[in-house]
């Protein structure tokens, strides 16, 4: 392995934003990623392989609060799970940076506003090519800039709809999308986008985006099939001195200068609590004992309405309402989002209900529209992380229900109004990893908060973490927009700062070193 300045565990939007924003300023990057790189094939569009097979799923198991296995449906590779995400990009609403009251208790406010990622969230949309169009979103953030490109066209069956909740008085906008279409764009907007790799990379994630521009500067070196086990802090605990690493059937300690930790907000909280020592008893960067503890991942719901007409469209993920986002007239609490989902088929219908054939599953997706709740789930420290004989241990009990309910409830009525009269609903909120965050949350005081308002910790001088660990509440959108943003935002102040990052010089003919699984 070549000299590197940072070490960066995990390769997805956290890790991949810092990699190539301090690789394309001369800062040598040292990239791991526990996976590899998932095969660009036929499979990757077939509802066999991916939802029955689960070829692309980690094989692994966690404890429930009650101590009973479960398969939390992870992926781990290259890009991390943007490989299988639906591409939704939005940005936290201005509010969602405040104390904000729910019926069931208050969300925190963040130690940074909306000013402070704005300009980064427009970064973050050009680097992700975001397609929206805000026209029409109450809630969408004032004075922002145009989106890089226009939104995606809804196909007839979704615009049909979308006049019906009009006449209702519920504005559907654009859903904001990182796929590659356009004139010079690869996507051709199919219904193998939402859960699904795309075999022709169109679908812009963390690797074509982030992990692949970073690799073409010749300064970042990606280390595949790479395991952190534990970090190895200096006797007086102030500092990371090295990365125990898992490769190549061996245990190895990569030194370093600045570490950035950025696995997902289960597994940064899992190696940090691994990492105890005699200066750090409790874990790393846990000496406010927050880490692991406020994991959140939103109350989700998924809604199927049913027609006698067939629905033909092939990308159907175009659309979403905030008209609820922060209450009604008749309920002043907020209730959150509702968004499509990809075209639901068949296969994918009966690989989630078993008993349920095939060809019924199919023609009730055929004559299917297929929506998503989003609600706000509060931060609550017995919601946690743990580790159980090595083993994680992810407790949640489900709360701030009450808002969601009553926006499930009103978009049933919708879809039954808007001529769809059979909707079957299915809370997704079981064992539920999907958009997980706050294990690791950043604050003002380092009593109460693991990380500093730029991410790095109060406890290790050179230790950032930078995934949606660091979100102190959940707000009820998509959070790898936000990631990106924050990410950029922590990668230009390790580049302001003195943190001893040495710039090199750009080489004439770059390309970027990649190390995979078994090499040395």
């Amino acid at each position: 392995m070549s000299q590197h300045d940072v070490i960066i565990i995990g390769s997805g939007v956290g890790g991949g934003t810092v990699a190539r924003r301090l690789a394309e300023h001369g800062v040598r990057v040292l990239l791991l990623e526990r996976g590899s790189f998932v095969p660009r094939e036929d499979q990757n569009w077939s509802v066999q392989t991916v939802f029955f097979d689960k070829k692309y799923k980690a094989k692994e198991t966690w404890l429930d609060r009650r101590g009973a296995p479960f398969d939390p449906g992870l992926y781990y590779n290259v890009g991390g799970s943007t490989k299988f995400y639906g591409a939704a990009m939005f940005r936290l609403r201005e509010r969602d940076f405040e104390a904000l009251e729910h019926a069931d208790g208050v969300s925190p406010a963040w130690p940074i506003r909306y000013t402070d990622l704005e300009r980064y969230y427009d970064e973050a949309e050009a680097i992700f090519g975001v397609h929206g169009d805000d026209s029409g979103d109450r809630t969408a953030p004032a004075g922002r800039k145009p989106y890089p490109f226009p939104a995606i066209r809804s196909e007839p069956v979704v615009a049909a709809f979308a006049d019906r909740l009009r006449e209702q008085g519920i504005s559907a906008s654009a859903l904001p999308l990182a796929v590659n279409s356009g004139p010079d764009g690869n996507c051709i907007l199919c219904q193998t986008c939402d859960g699904f790799p795309c075999k022709l990379g169109a679908k812009n994630d963390a690797e074509t985006r982030l992990v692949e521009p970073a690799l073409t500067t010749g300064r970042v070196e990606l280390l595949t099939g790479a395991v952190a086990r534990r970090l190895l802090l200096s006797p007086d605990g102030r500092s990371v001195i090295g990365v125990e690493v898992d490769h190549a059937g061996e245990r190895k300690v990569l030194g370093t200068g600045l570490v950035v930790v950025s696995c997902n907000a289960v597994n940064s909280a899992a190696l940090l609590l691994r990492s105890e020592s005699t200066a750090a008893p409790n874990g790393a960067a846990n000496s406010s004992g927050v880490v692991g503890r406020h994991y959140m991942t939103h109350n989700q719901s998924a809604l199927m309405g049913l027609s006698h007409h067939y629905n033909r469209s092939a990308f159907q993920k175009t659309l979403a309402i905030n008209d609820f986002y922060f209450g009604d007239t008749s309920y002043p609490y907020p209730m959150g989002q509702v968004q499509m989902l990809g075209k639901l088929q068949g296969g994918m219908l009966s690989a989630d209900i078993p008993y349920l054939p095939r060809f019924v599953g199919s023609e009730m997706a055929r004559h299917s529209i297929d929506w998503l709740v989003l609600s706000e789930d509060l931060p609550d420290p017995e919601n946690r992380v743990t580790l159980s004989a090595g083993t994680i241990k992810l407790a949640v009990t489900p709360n701030n229900m009450q808002g969601h309910d009553r926006l499930v409830a009103k978009m049933k009525r919708a879809l039954q109004r808007g001529g769809f009269p059979i909707v079957l609903t299915k809370s997704l909120s079981a064992h539920a990893t999907a958009h997980q965050c706050g294990t690791v949350r950043f604050g003002d005081d380092p009593a109460t908060a693991a990380l500093d308002p730029h991410c790095r910790s109060y406890d290790h001088r050179n230790l950032f973490v930078v995934d949606a660990s660091f979100f102190p509440s959940s707000a009820a959108v998509n959070p790898a927009l936000t990631i990106a943003a924050q990410a950029l935002r922590t990668a230009d102040h390790m580049l302001a700062e003195d943190f001893g990052l040495k710039r090199a010089s750009p080489p004439s003919e770059a390309s970027g070193q990649t190390m995979h699984d078994g090499s040395a």
